[in-house]
Parts: structure tokens; C-alpha cells; sequence
């Protein structure tokens, strides 16, 4: 099964037309299946939606010797009837095979809509799969609670590419997931990390005013002190905090820079030009990695295992004592910094013996002040939140009264 989307007849995707026709002359109609997923602007001078692009690009698609078995008709509006019967005709597919695909107020809503309209039994009938009826129960259930009233839980996301959403779409989402489960709302807070450093009022008023603290992974110098600062009033004032990756990072300098009093302490990826003395890297290249490589050369890239320490926050929140996670970065605590810090309030509670790396770290007399070396937001699922983002969650939600409504964080198994 193929879903086609797209301008059909650009250029750049001409290659995968081609692969596609020949998939079907080699496999044979009875065992393929293409879906056309076409828009229908609305105009609002006329009120009506437009079907000559769908037209039209049926039409191109024909004349590669692509045959769509199934066209998707987005639209922002309701499809009349006559609408779909004129697709149908022009674009010489049956009826009940020009589904409607009407935006959702949520993307999990989709499945259900779909469902609807018997998809899965015309994919099954064309590709003789017998009776299949799908078990949406679970879908049906996530989808009530996502459209539930909820109380709301205020989390400032502080990033530099906040101008763009997309660029942290998978934690989006995670905390979205956390929240569903929980019955509550999540009210994202954009805080430009830069705008903290000009000490914008604005800006800072954005994160005072939040339950929760995330400061997501990225590359560079550009806002990481912004990230700094709020590490630190987090961290001051006891406000949940998690922090991915380099959240992880900017959270052990700003902790090593108040406990040893040392304001240069950095991380050897910022320290551009090689000013600073090795000693003041708290982060630093991963031990063993090229450095004469192109970048993409000298991440540490896809699963790996981490031990959980008992009697810590992460392993009360996985509830397990290994767990495997995925990574993308390129550079580690200093372990150095490990022996100087773990004396204090600082503690690892994530652990790759293999390579005795620092996987996790978190502050013990702090509600919840926790960061990850890996990025935990590719392991959350519709149905199964992370425990990190559950956990924080939580946390969170108990900073939005006085008398918290979950009381202590609680133990929670989901991977």
C-alpha cells in the first residue's frame, strides 16, 4: 500500500512515480494498493470547494499509468455529497472510495473518522486480507480523553528555535500524551532562551508563571545561557524541571557553577575557539570519538542501555533497572566533574557501564529536577507516555494549587 501526496508531476518526485507503477506491474492490482491524498481549497469569494486540483492531478497520475484506488479529500470544511460524486466521476474511482478527510481538532481523530468510512474493509476487499475489523476501542478511549474538559498545567518550553514549533514536535507531543493520561490540559509556554539572557520582562514573566520547566536538546552556543538562567530558577525556586540532552547538560554547569563557584565552568562544545583550560569543561568530547571527522561522524547515534541507580528519582519513575534509550549528541559529562559534584545535591541516576558515561542525572532535595543524555520524546506513544514526561507531568501538576492533586510522584511502568 502506497499513499501518494504531494504535487503530482514535480520533478523531484518523478523517480518515486516511476517506482510506484512499476511496483504495481510487477506485483499485480490484486496485491497493491495507492491512495491519493489531494486538497480541495476552499474559496471563500464563491463558498465552494474547488475539485479541479484533485482533477488535475488524477489526470497526471493517469498518464504515468497510476491508478488511484482510494482518494483522501482534505479539506478544512464539511465535503457536501455532490462533491465527492463529482471526484469520483472525473477521477474514475468509485464512490465510496473518495473518502473525506476533514481537518480534525485532533490528529488522533483521524483513525476514528476514517473508520467511519470503512477504509479498512476496502483496503481488506481489494487486497482479499478476508474480514478485518478493526479494535479501535483503546483509540476511542485516548480520543475522549483528549477532548475531555481538563484542568490546565503551564509548561515553558525554553528553546532558540521557538519561532518554529515543528523543530520540537516530538517533545510537543510527548507532553501532550503525559497530559491526556492524566486528565489534564497543557498550556505551552514559548520561551525564547535568547530573550531570557536580554533579560526581556516579557519573557521572564513567560517562565515565572509556569508549573513546569523543559529545555529541550539542540547544537551551538546560541541561547544556552538563556537555558542556564532557567536551570537556575528552576532549580532556586523548586519548579519541576526536565531537561533533554543538552537540558541535561546546561543543568550540570549551572549546578557546577554555583557549587564550585566557578562562573567559566562550560562545556567544551561552546568553548569555540579554545580559549578556556581543559579543566573547565564540565562537558566535554566524547571520549574515544573522532574529532577530525565530519560532524555527522561523531555522534553517538540510536539505542543504548542505561542502568538505572536505585533509591533515585529515574529509577522510581521507570521502575525498572535497565532500560534501553535512544541517542543523538556528541558530547558527555566530564567525569571528572562527576567525582567533584555527586559530594552535593547532584547525583547520576542513569548509568552505561560500558562506557562509564553519565546517562542521567538528577538533584535530590528538589520536587523533580531530572535530565536525560538521551531523548526520551522518540520512545513516547500514544498510549504508553514516557515515564520522564509522565513524571514531569505530574510534577507539574502539583505546583498548580496549593494542595497538590496527585501528591507524590507515583510509580509508573510504561515501557
Amino acid at each position: 500500500m502506497v499513499e501518494i501526496g504531494g504535487t503530482v508531476g514535480d520533478i523531484e518526485g518523478l523517480p518515486y512515480l516511476e517506482a510506484i507503477r512499476q511496483m504495481r506491474h510487477e506485483l499485480g492490482k490484486e496485491n497493491t494498493f495507492f491512495v491519493h491524498l489531494t486538497l480541495l481549497p476552499y474559496l471563500k469569494a464563491t463558498k465552494e470547494l474547488k475539485t479541479k486540483p484533485t482533477q488535475a492531478s488524477v489526470r497526471e497520475l493517469r498518464s504515468i499509468g497510476i491508478q488511484p484506488d482510494l482518494i483522501l479529500a482534505r479539506a478544512d470544511k464539511n465535503i457536501p455529497v455532490d462533491v465527492l460524486k463529482k471526484i469520483s466521476l472525473f477521477c474514475d474511482v468509485e464512490a465510496n472510495c473518495v473518502i473525506p478527510a476533514v481537518t480534525a481538532k485532533s490528529i488522533y481523530e483521524v483513525p476514528l473518522n476514517f473508520n467511519e468510512y470503512h477504509v479498512t474493509e476496502l483496503i481488506a476487499e481489494k487486497l482479499h486480507l478476508g474480514n478485518v475489523n478493526p479494535m479501535l476501542e483503546d483509540w476511542q478511549t485516548l480520543v475522549s480523553k483528549i477532548q475531555a474538559k481538563r484542568d490546565p498545567v503551564v509548561i515553558a518550553l525554553v528553546g532558540k528555535y521557538t519561532d518554529l514549533e515543528d523543530a520540537y514536535l516530538s517533545v510537543i507531543e510527548s507532553l501532550k500524551i503525559a497530559c491526556y493520561h492524566q486528565d489534564l490540559d497543557l498550556d505551552l509556554q514559548w520561551v525564547d532562551a535568547e530573550k531570557l539572557e536580554e533579560n526581556d520582562e516579557a519573557t521572564w514573566e513567560q517562565l515565572r508563571g509556569a508549573h513546569g520547566v523543559l529545555v529541550p536538546g539542540g547544537f551551538g552556543i546560541r541561547g544556552t545561557e538563556g537555558k542556564i538562567l532557567a536551570a537556575k530558577y528552576a532549580r532556586e525556586n523548586k519548579v519541576p524541571y526536565l531537561g533533554l540532552c543538552l537540558g541535561l547538560q546546561l543543568m550540570t554547569i549551572e549546578y557546577a557553577r554555583e557549587k564550585l563557584k566557578d562562573p567559566e565552568l562550560t562545556s567544551e562544545e561552546f568553548d569555540e575557539e579554545g580559549k578556556l583550560d581543559a579543566d573547565k569543561y564540565v562537558i566535554h568530547f566524547l571520549p574515544g570519538q573522532n574529532r577530525t571527522k565530519d560532524k555527522g561522524a561523531t555522534l553517538r547515534l540510536g539505542a543504548y542501555p542505561c542502568m538505572l541507580v536505585p533509591n533515585t528519582l529515574a529509577h522510581q519513575l521507570y521502575n525498572k533497572d535497565m532500560v534501553m534509550e535512544r541517542h543523538r549528541h556528541r558530547y558527555e559529562i566530564n567525569n571528572d566533574y562527576v567525582k567533584k559534584l555527586e559530594k552535593s545535591d547532584w547525583t547520576p541516576s542513569g548509568l552505561f557501564e560500558e562506557g562509564n558515561l553519565v546517562e542521567m542525572a538528577e538533584l535530590k532535595n528538589h520536587p523533580f529536577m531530572i535530565g536525560s543524555q538521551f531523548h526520551p520524546e522518540f520512545l513516547s506513544r500514544p498510549h504508553r507516555p514516557h515515564p520522564l514526561f509522565y513524571g514531569f507531568i505530574e510534577a507539574s501538576s502539583c505546583v498548580t494549587s496549593k494542595s497538590p492533586r496527585h501528591g507524590t510522584i507515583s510509580v509508573h511502568s510504561r515501557q
